[in-house]
């Protein structure tokens, strides 16, 4: 019987591995010039943080057991909840604001689909501390950055503010108790199905399309015009922090909901357009999460990007990733000089080189070829000039070869 990996897993083979530690590099590249450290937080956690976050309908989507001491666990099904977690638990005497990033996996289960997998990936980033235009405009600057970094040339980011359809939402007469579950509807544009929960509520008609118009607020900078209030002043100043910051392509929309109940303020979203409906690769706002995990009130600002998604969107764009290889790759031509090109290997691996040995014996043709699988920049030929204490190195793109006292290989590598 042939046992595969679980639905919605996968197996990531070298090839695709490295490909995505080197992306994985150049979004932690990014955040450490932004000024940001690293955090890491457990796997599994109480599976009660999660329904604090989220409400208790996230259970239905959770990988959720009992443990050995009847305590019920969850996989993490996102990563900011444990991270304010961490925060409560250790760093909320720290001085502020606190600039941390994270990676690592998350399970959700779900109807796995293009992009999306029960097993996926998470790269984020909090700015614990503040709820200020500077630290709004900081996020959605190194959010646009990292996507930038990675060489994804189409993409949108949309900023709006939550607090705009919540007071709105009061205004109208919704219970507190019942703004989430209208909030998610507008997140998603279900109209329709917003209409009769709204009518059993008891909210006119004639207000609800209002509402239903308000989240239709779309355009450049110029619709700031349109948001009421105090609302519009800080998405102006968020807008001129960012411009100042170099990102200027934005739109605002006020239809972005993120249709969590803990967002407070700016909220914002990146898409990009090649994954078509499904487009969406980041999104993130301000929000307070730390009383609910037995903390003082502190405003944060973070972001997620999905990196499954965004590397999806990077290779509809066809963007490709160029293997690195290795350094070196040591042939022996015979028996008589194998045991001496293990030790030609071993010195260049200690000098720092990347090196691999053909350890299966094969003549020099397929050592060769070997080598050109490896991707290696030399091979270094162990053979007959051995006597002479010298290997012939050998330049794999434009097969000029030398022969190199075995002495001066590893400063001839390296340079």
């Amino acid at each position: 019987m042939s046992i595969q990996c679980p639905r919605g897993t996968r197996d990531f083979l070298p090839d695709e591995l490295e490909k995505r530690r080197a992306y994985e590099g150049t979004l932690r590249e990014v955040a450490r010039r932004f000024g940001f450290r690293e955090i890491e937080t457990p796997i599994f956690e109480e599976a009660e943080l999660f329904i604090l976050r989220s409400g208790p309908g996230v259970l239905k989507e959770l990988y959720a057991f009992k443990d050995k001491g009847d305590r019920d666990i969850a996989l993490r099904p996102e990563m900011t909840a444990a991270v304010v977690r961490a925060f409560v638990n250790g760093m909320s005497n720290d001085p502020k604001p606190i600039k941390v990033f994270y990676f690592g996996q998350c399970f959700r289960y779900e109807r796995p689909q293009a992009g999306r997998y029960r097993e996926f990936f998470q790269f984020g980033a909090e700015i614990m501390g503040s709820a200020t235009p500077e630290t709004d405009a900081e996020a959605i600057a190194m959010a646009s950055s990292m996507i930038k970094a990675l060489g994804l040339k189409n993409y949108k980011i949309r900023i709006g503010h939550i607090g705009v359809l919540r007071q709105r939402i009061a205004d109208i007469g919704v219970p507190k108790e019942r703004t989430a579950e209208v909030l998610q509807k507008l997140d998603k544009k279900l109209y329709d199905e917003a209409r009769p929960i709204l009518k059993e509520i008891g909210v006119k008609d004639e207000d609800a399309e209002a509402l239903f118009e308000l989240t239709e607020t779309v355009g450049g900078v110029e619709v700031l015009s349109k948001v009421p209030g105090e609302a519009g002043t800080y998405l102006q100043e968020v807008v001129d922090y960012l411009d100042r910051m170099g990102v200027r392509d934005l739109e605002i929309d006020l239809g972005v909901v993120r249709g969590l109940d803990y967002y407070t303020g700016m909220v914002f979203e990146a898409e990009a357009p090649v994954l078509g409906a499904e487009k969406q690769i980041c999104g993130g706002g301000s929000y307070t999460l730390s009383e609910l995990f037995g903390g003082d009130k502190v405003f944060s600002t973070g972001f997620a990007i999905g990196f499954d998604r965004i590397l999806l969107a990077m290779e509809k764009e066809g963007i490709v990733y160029e293997r690195k290889g290795i350094d070196a790759y040591v042939i022996a031509v015979s028996d008589e000089t194998r045991k001496d090109a293990f030790g030609i290997v071993a010195k260049l691996r200690e000098a720092g080189i990347a090196a691999d040995i053909d350890i299966m014996g094969r003549k020099i043709g397929k050592a060769m070829k070997s080598a050109n699988t490896t991707c290696s920049r030399y091979a270094v030929i162990v053979g007959e000039e051995l006597s002479r204490g010298c290997v012939t190195l050998k330049d794999m793109q434009s097969g000029e070869q030398c022969e190199v006292p075995v002495d001066e290989i590893v400063a001839k590598i390296r340079n």
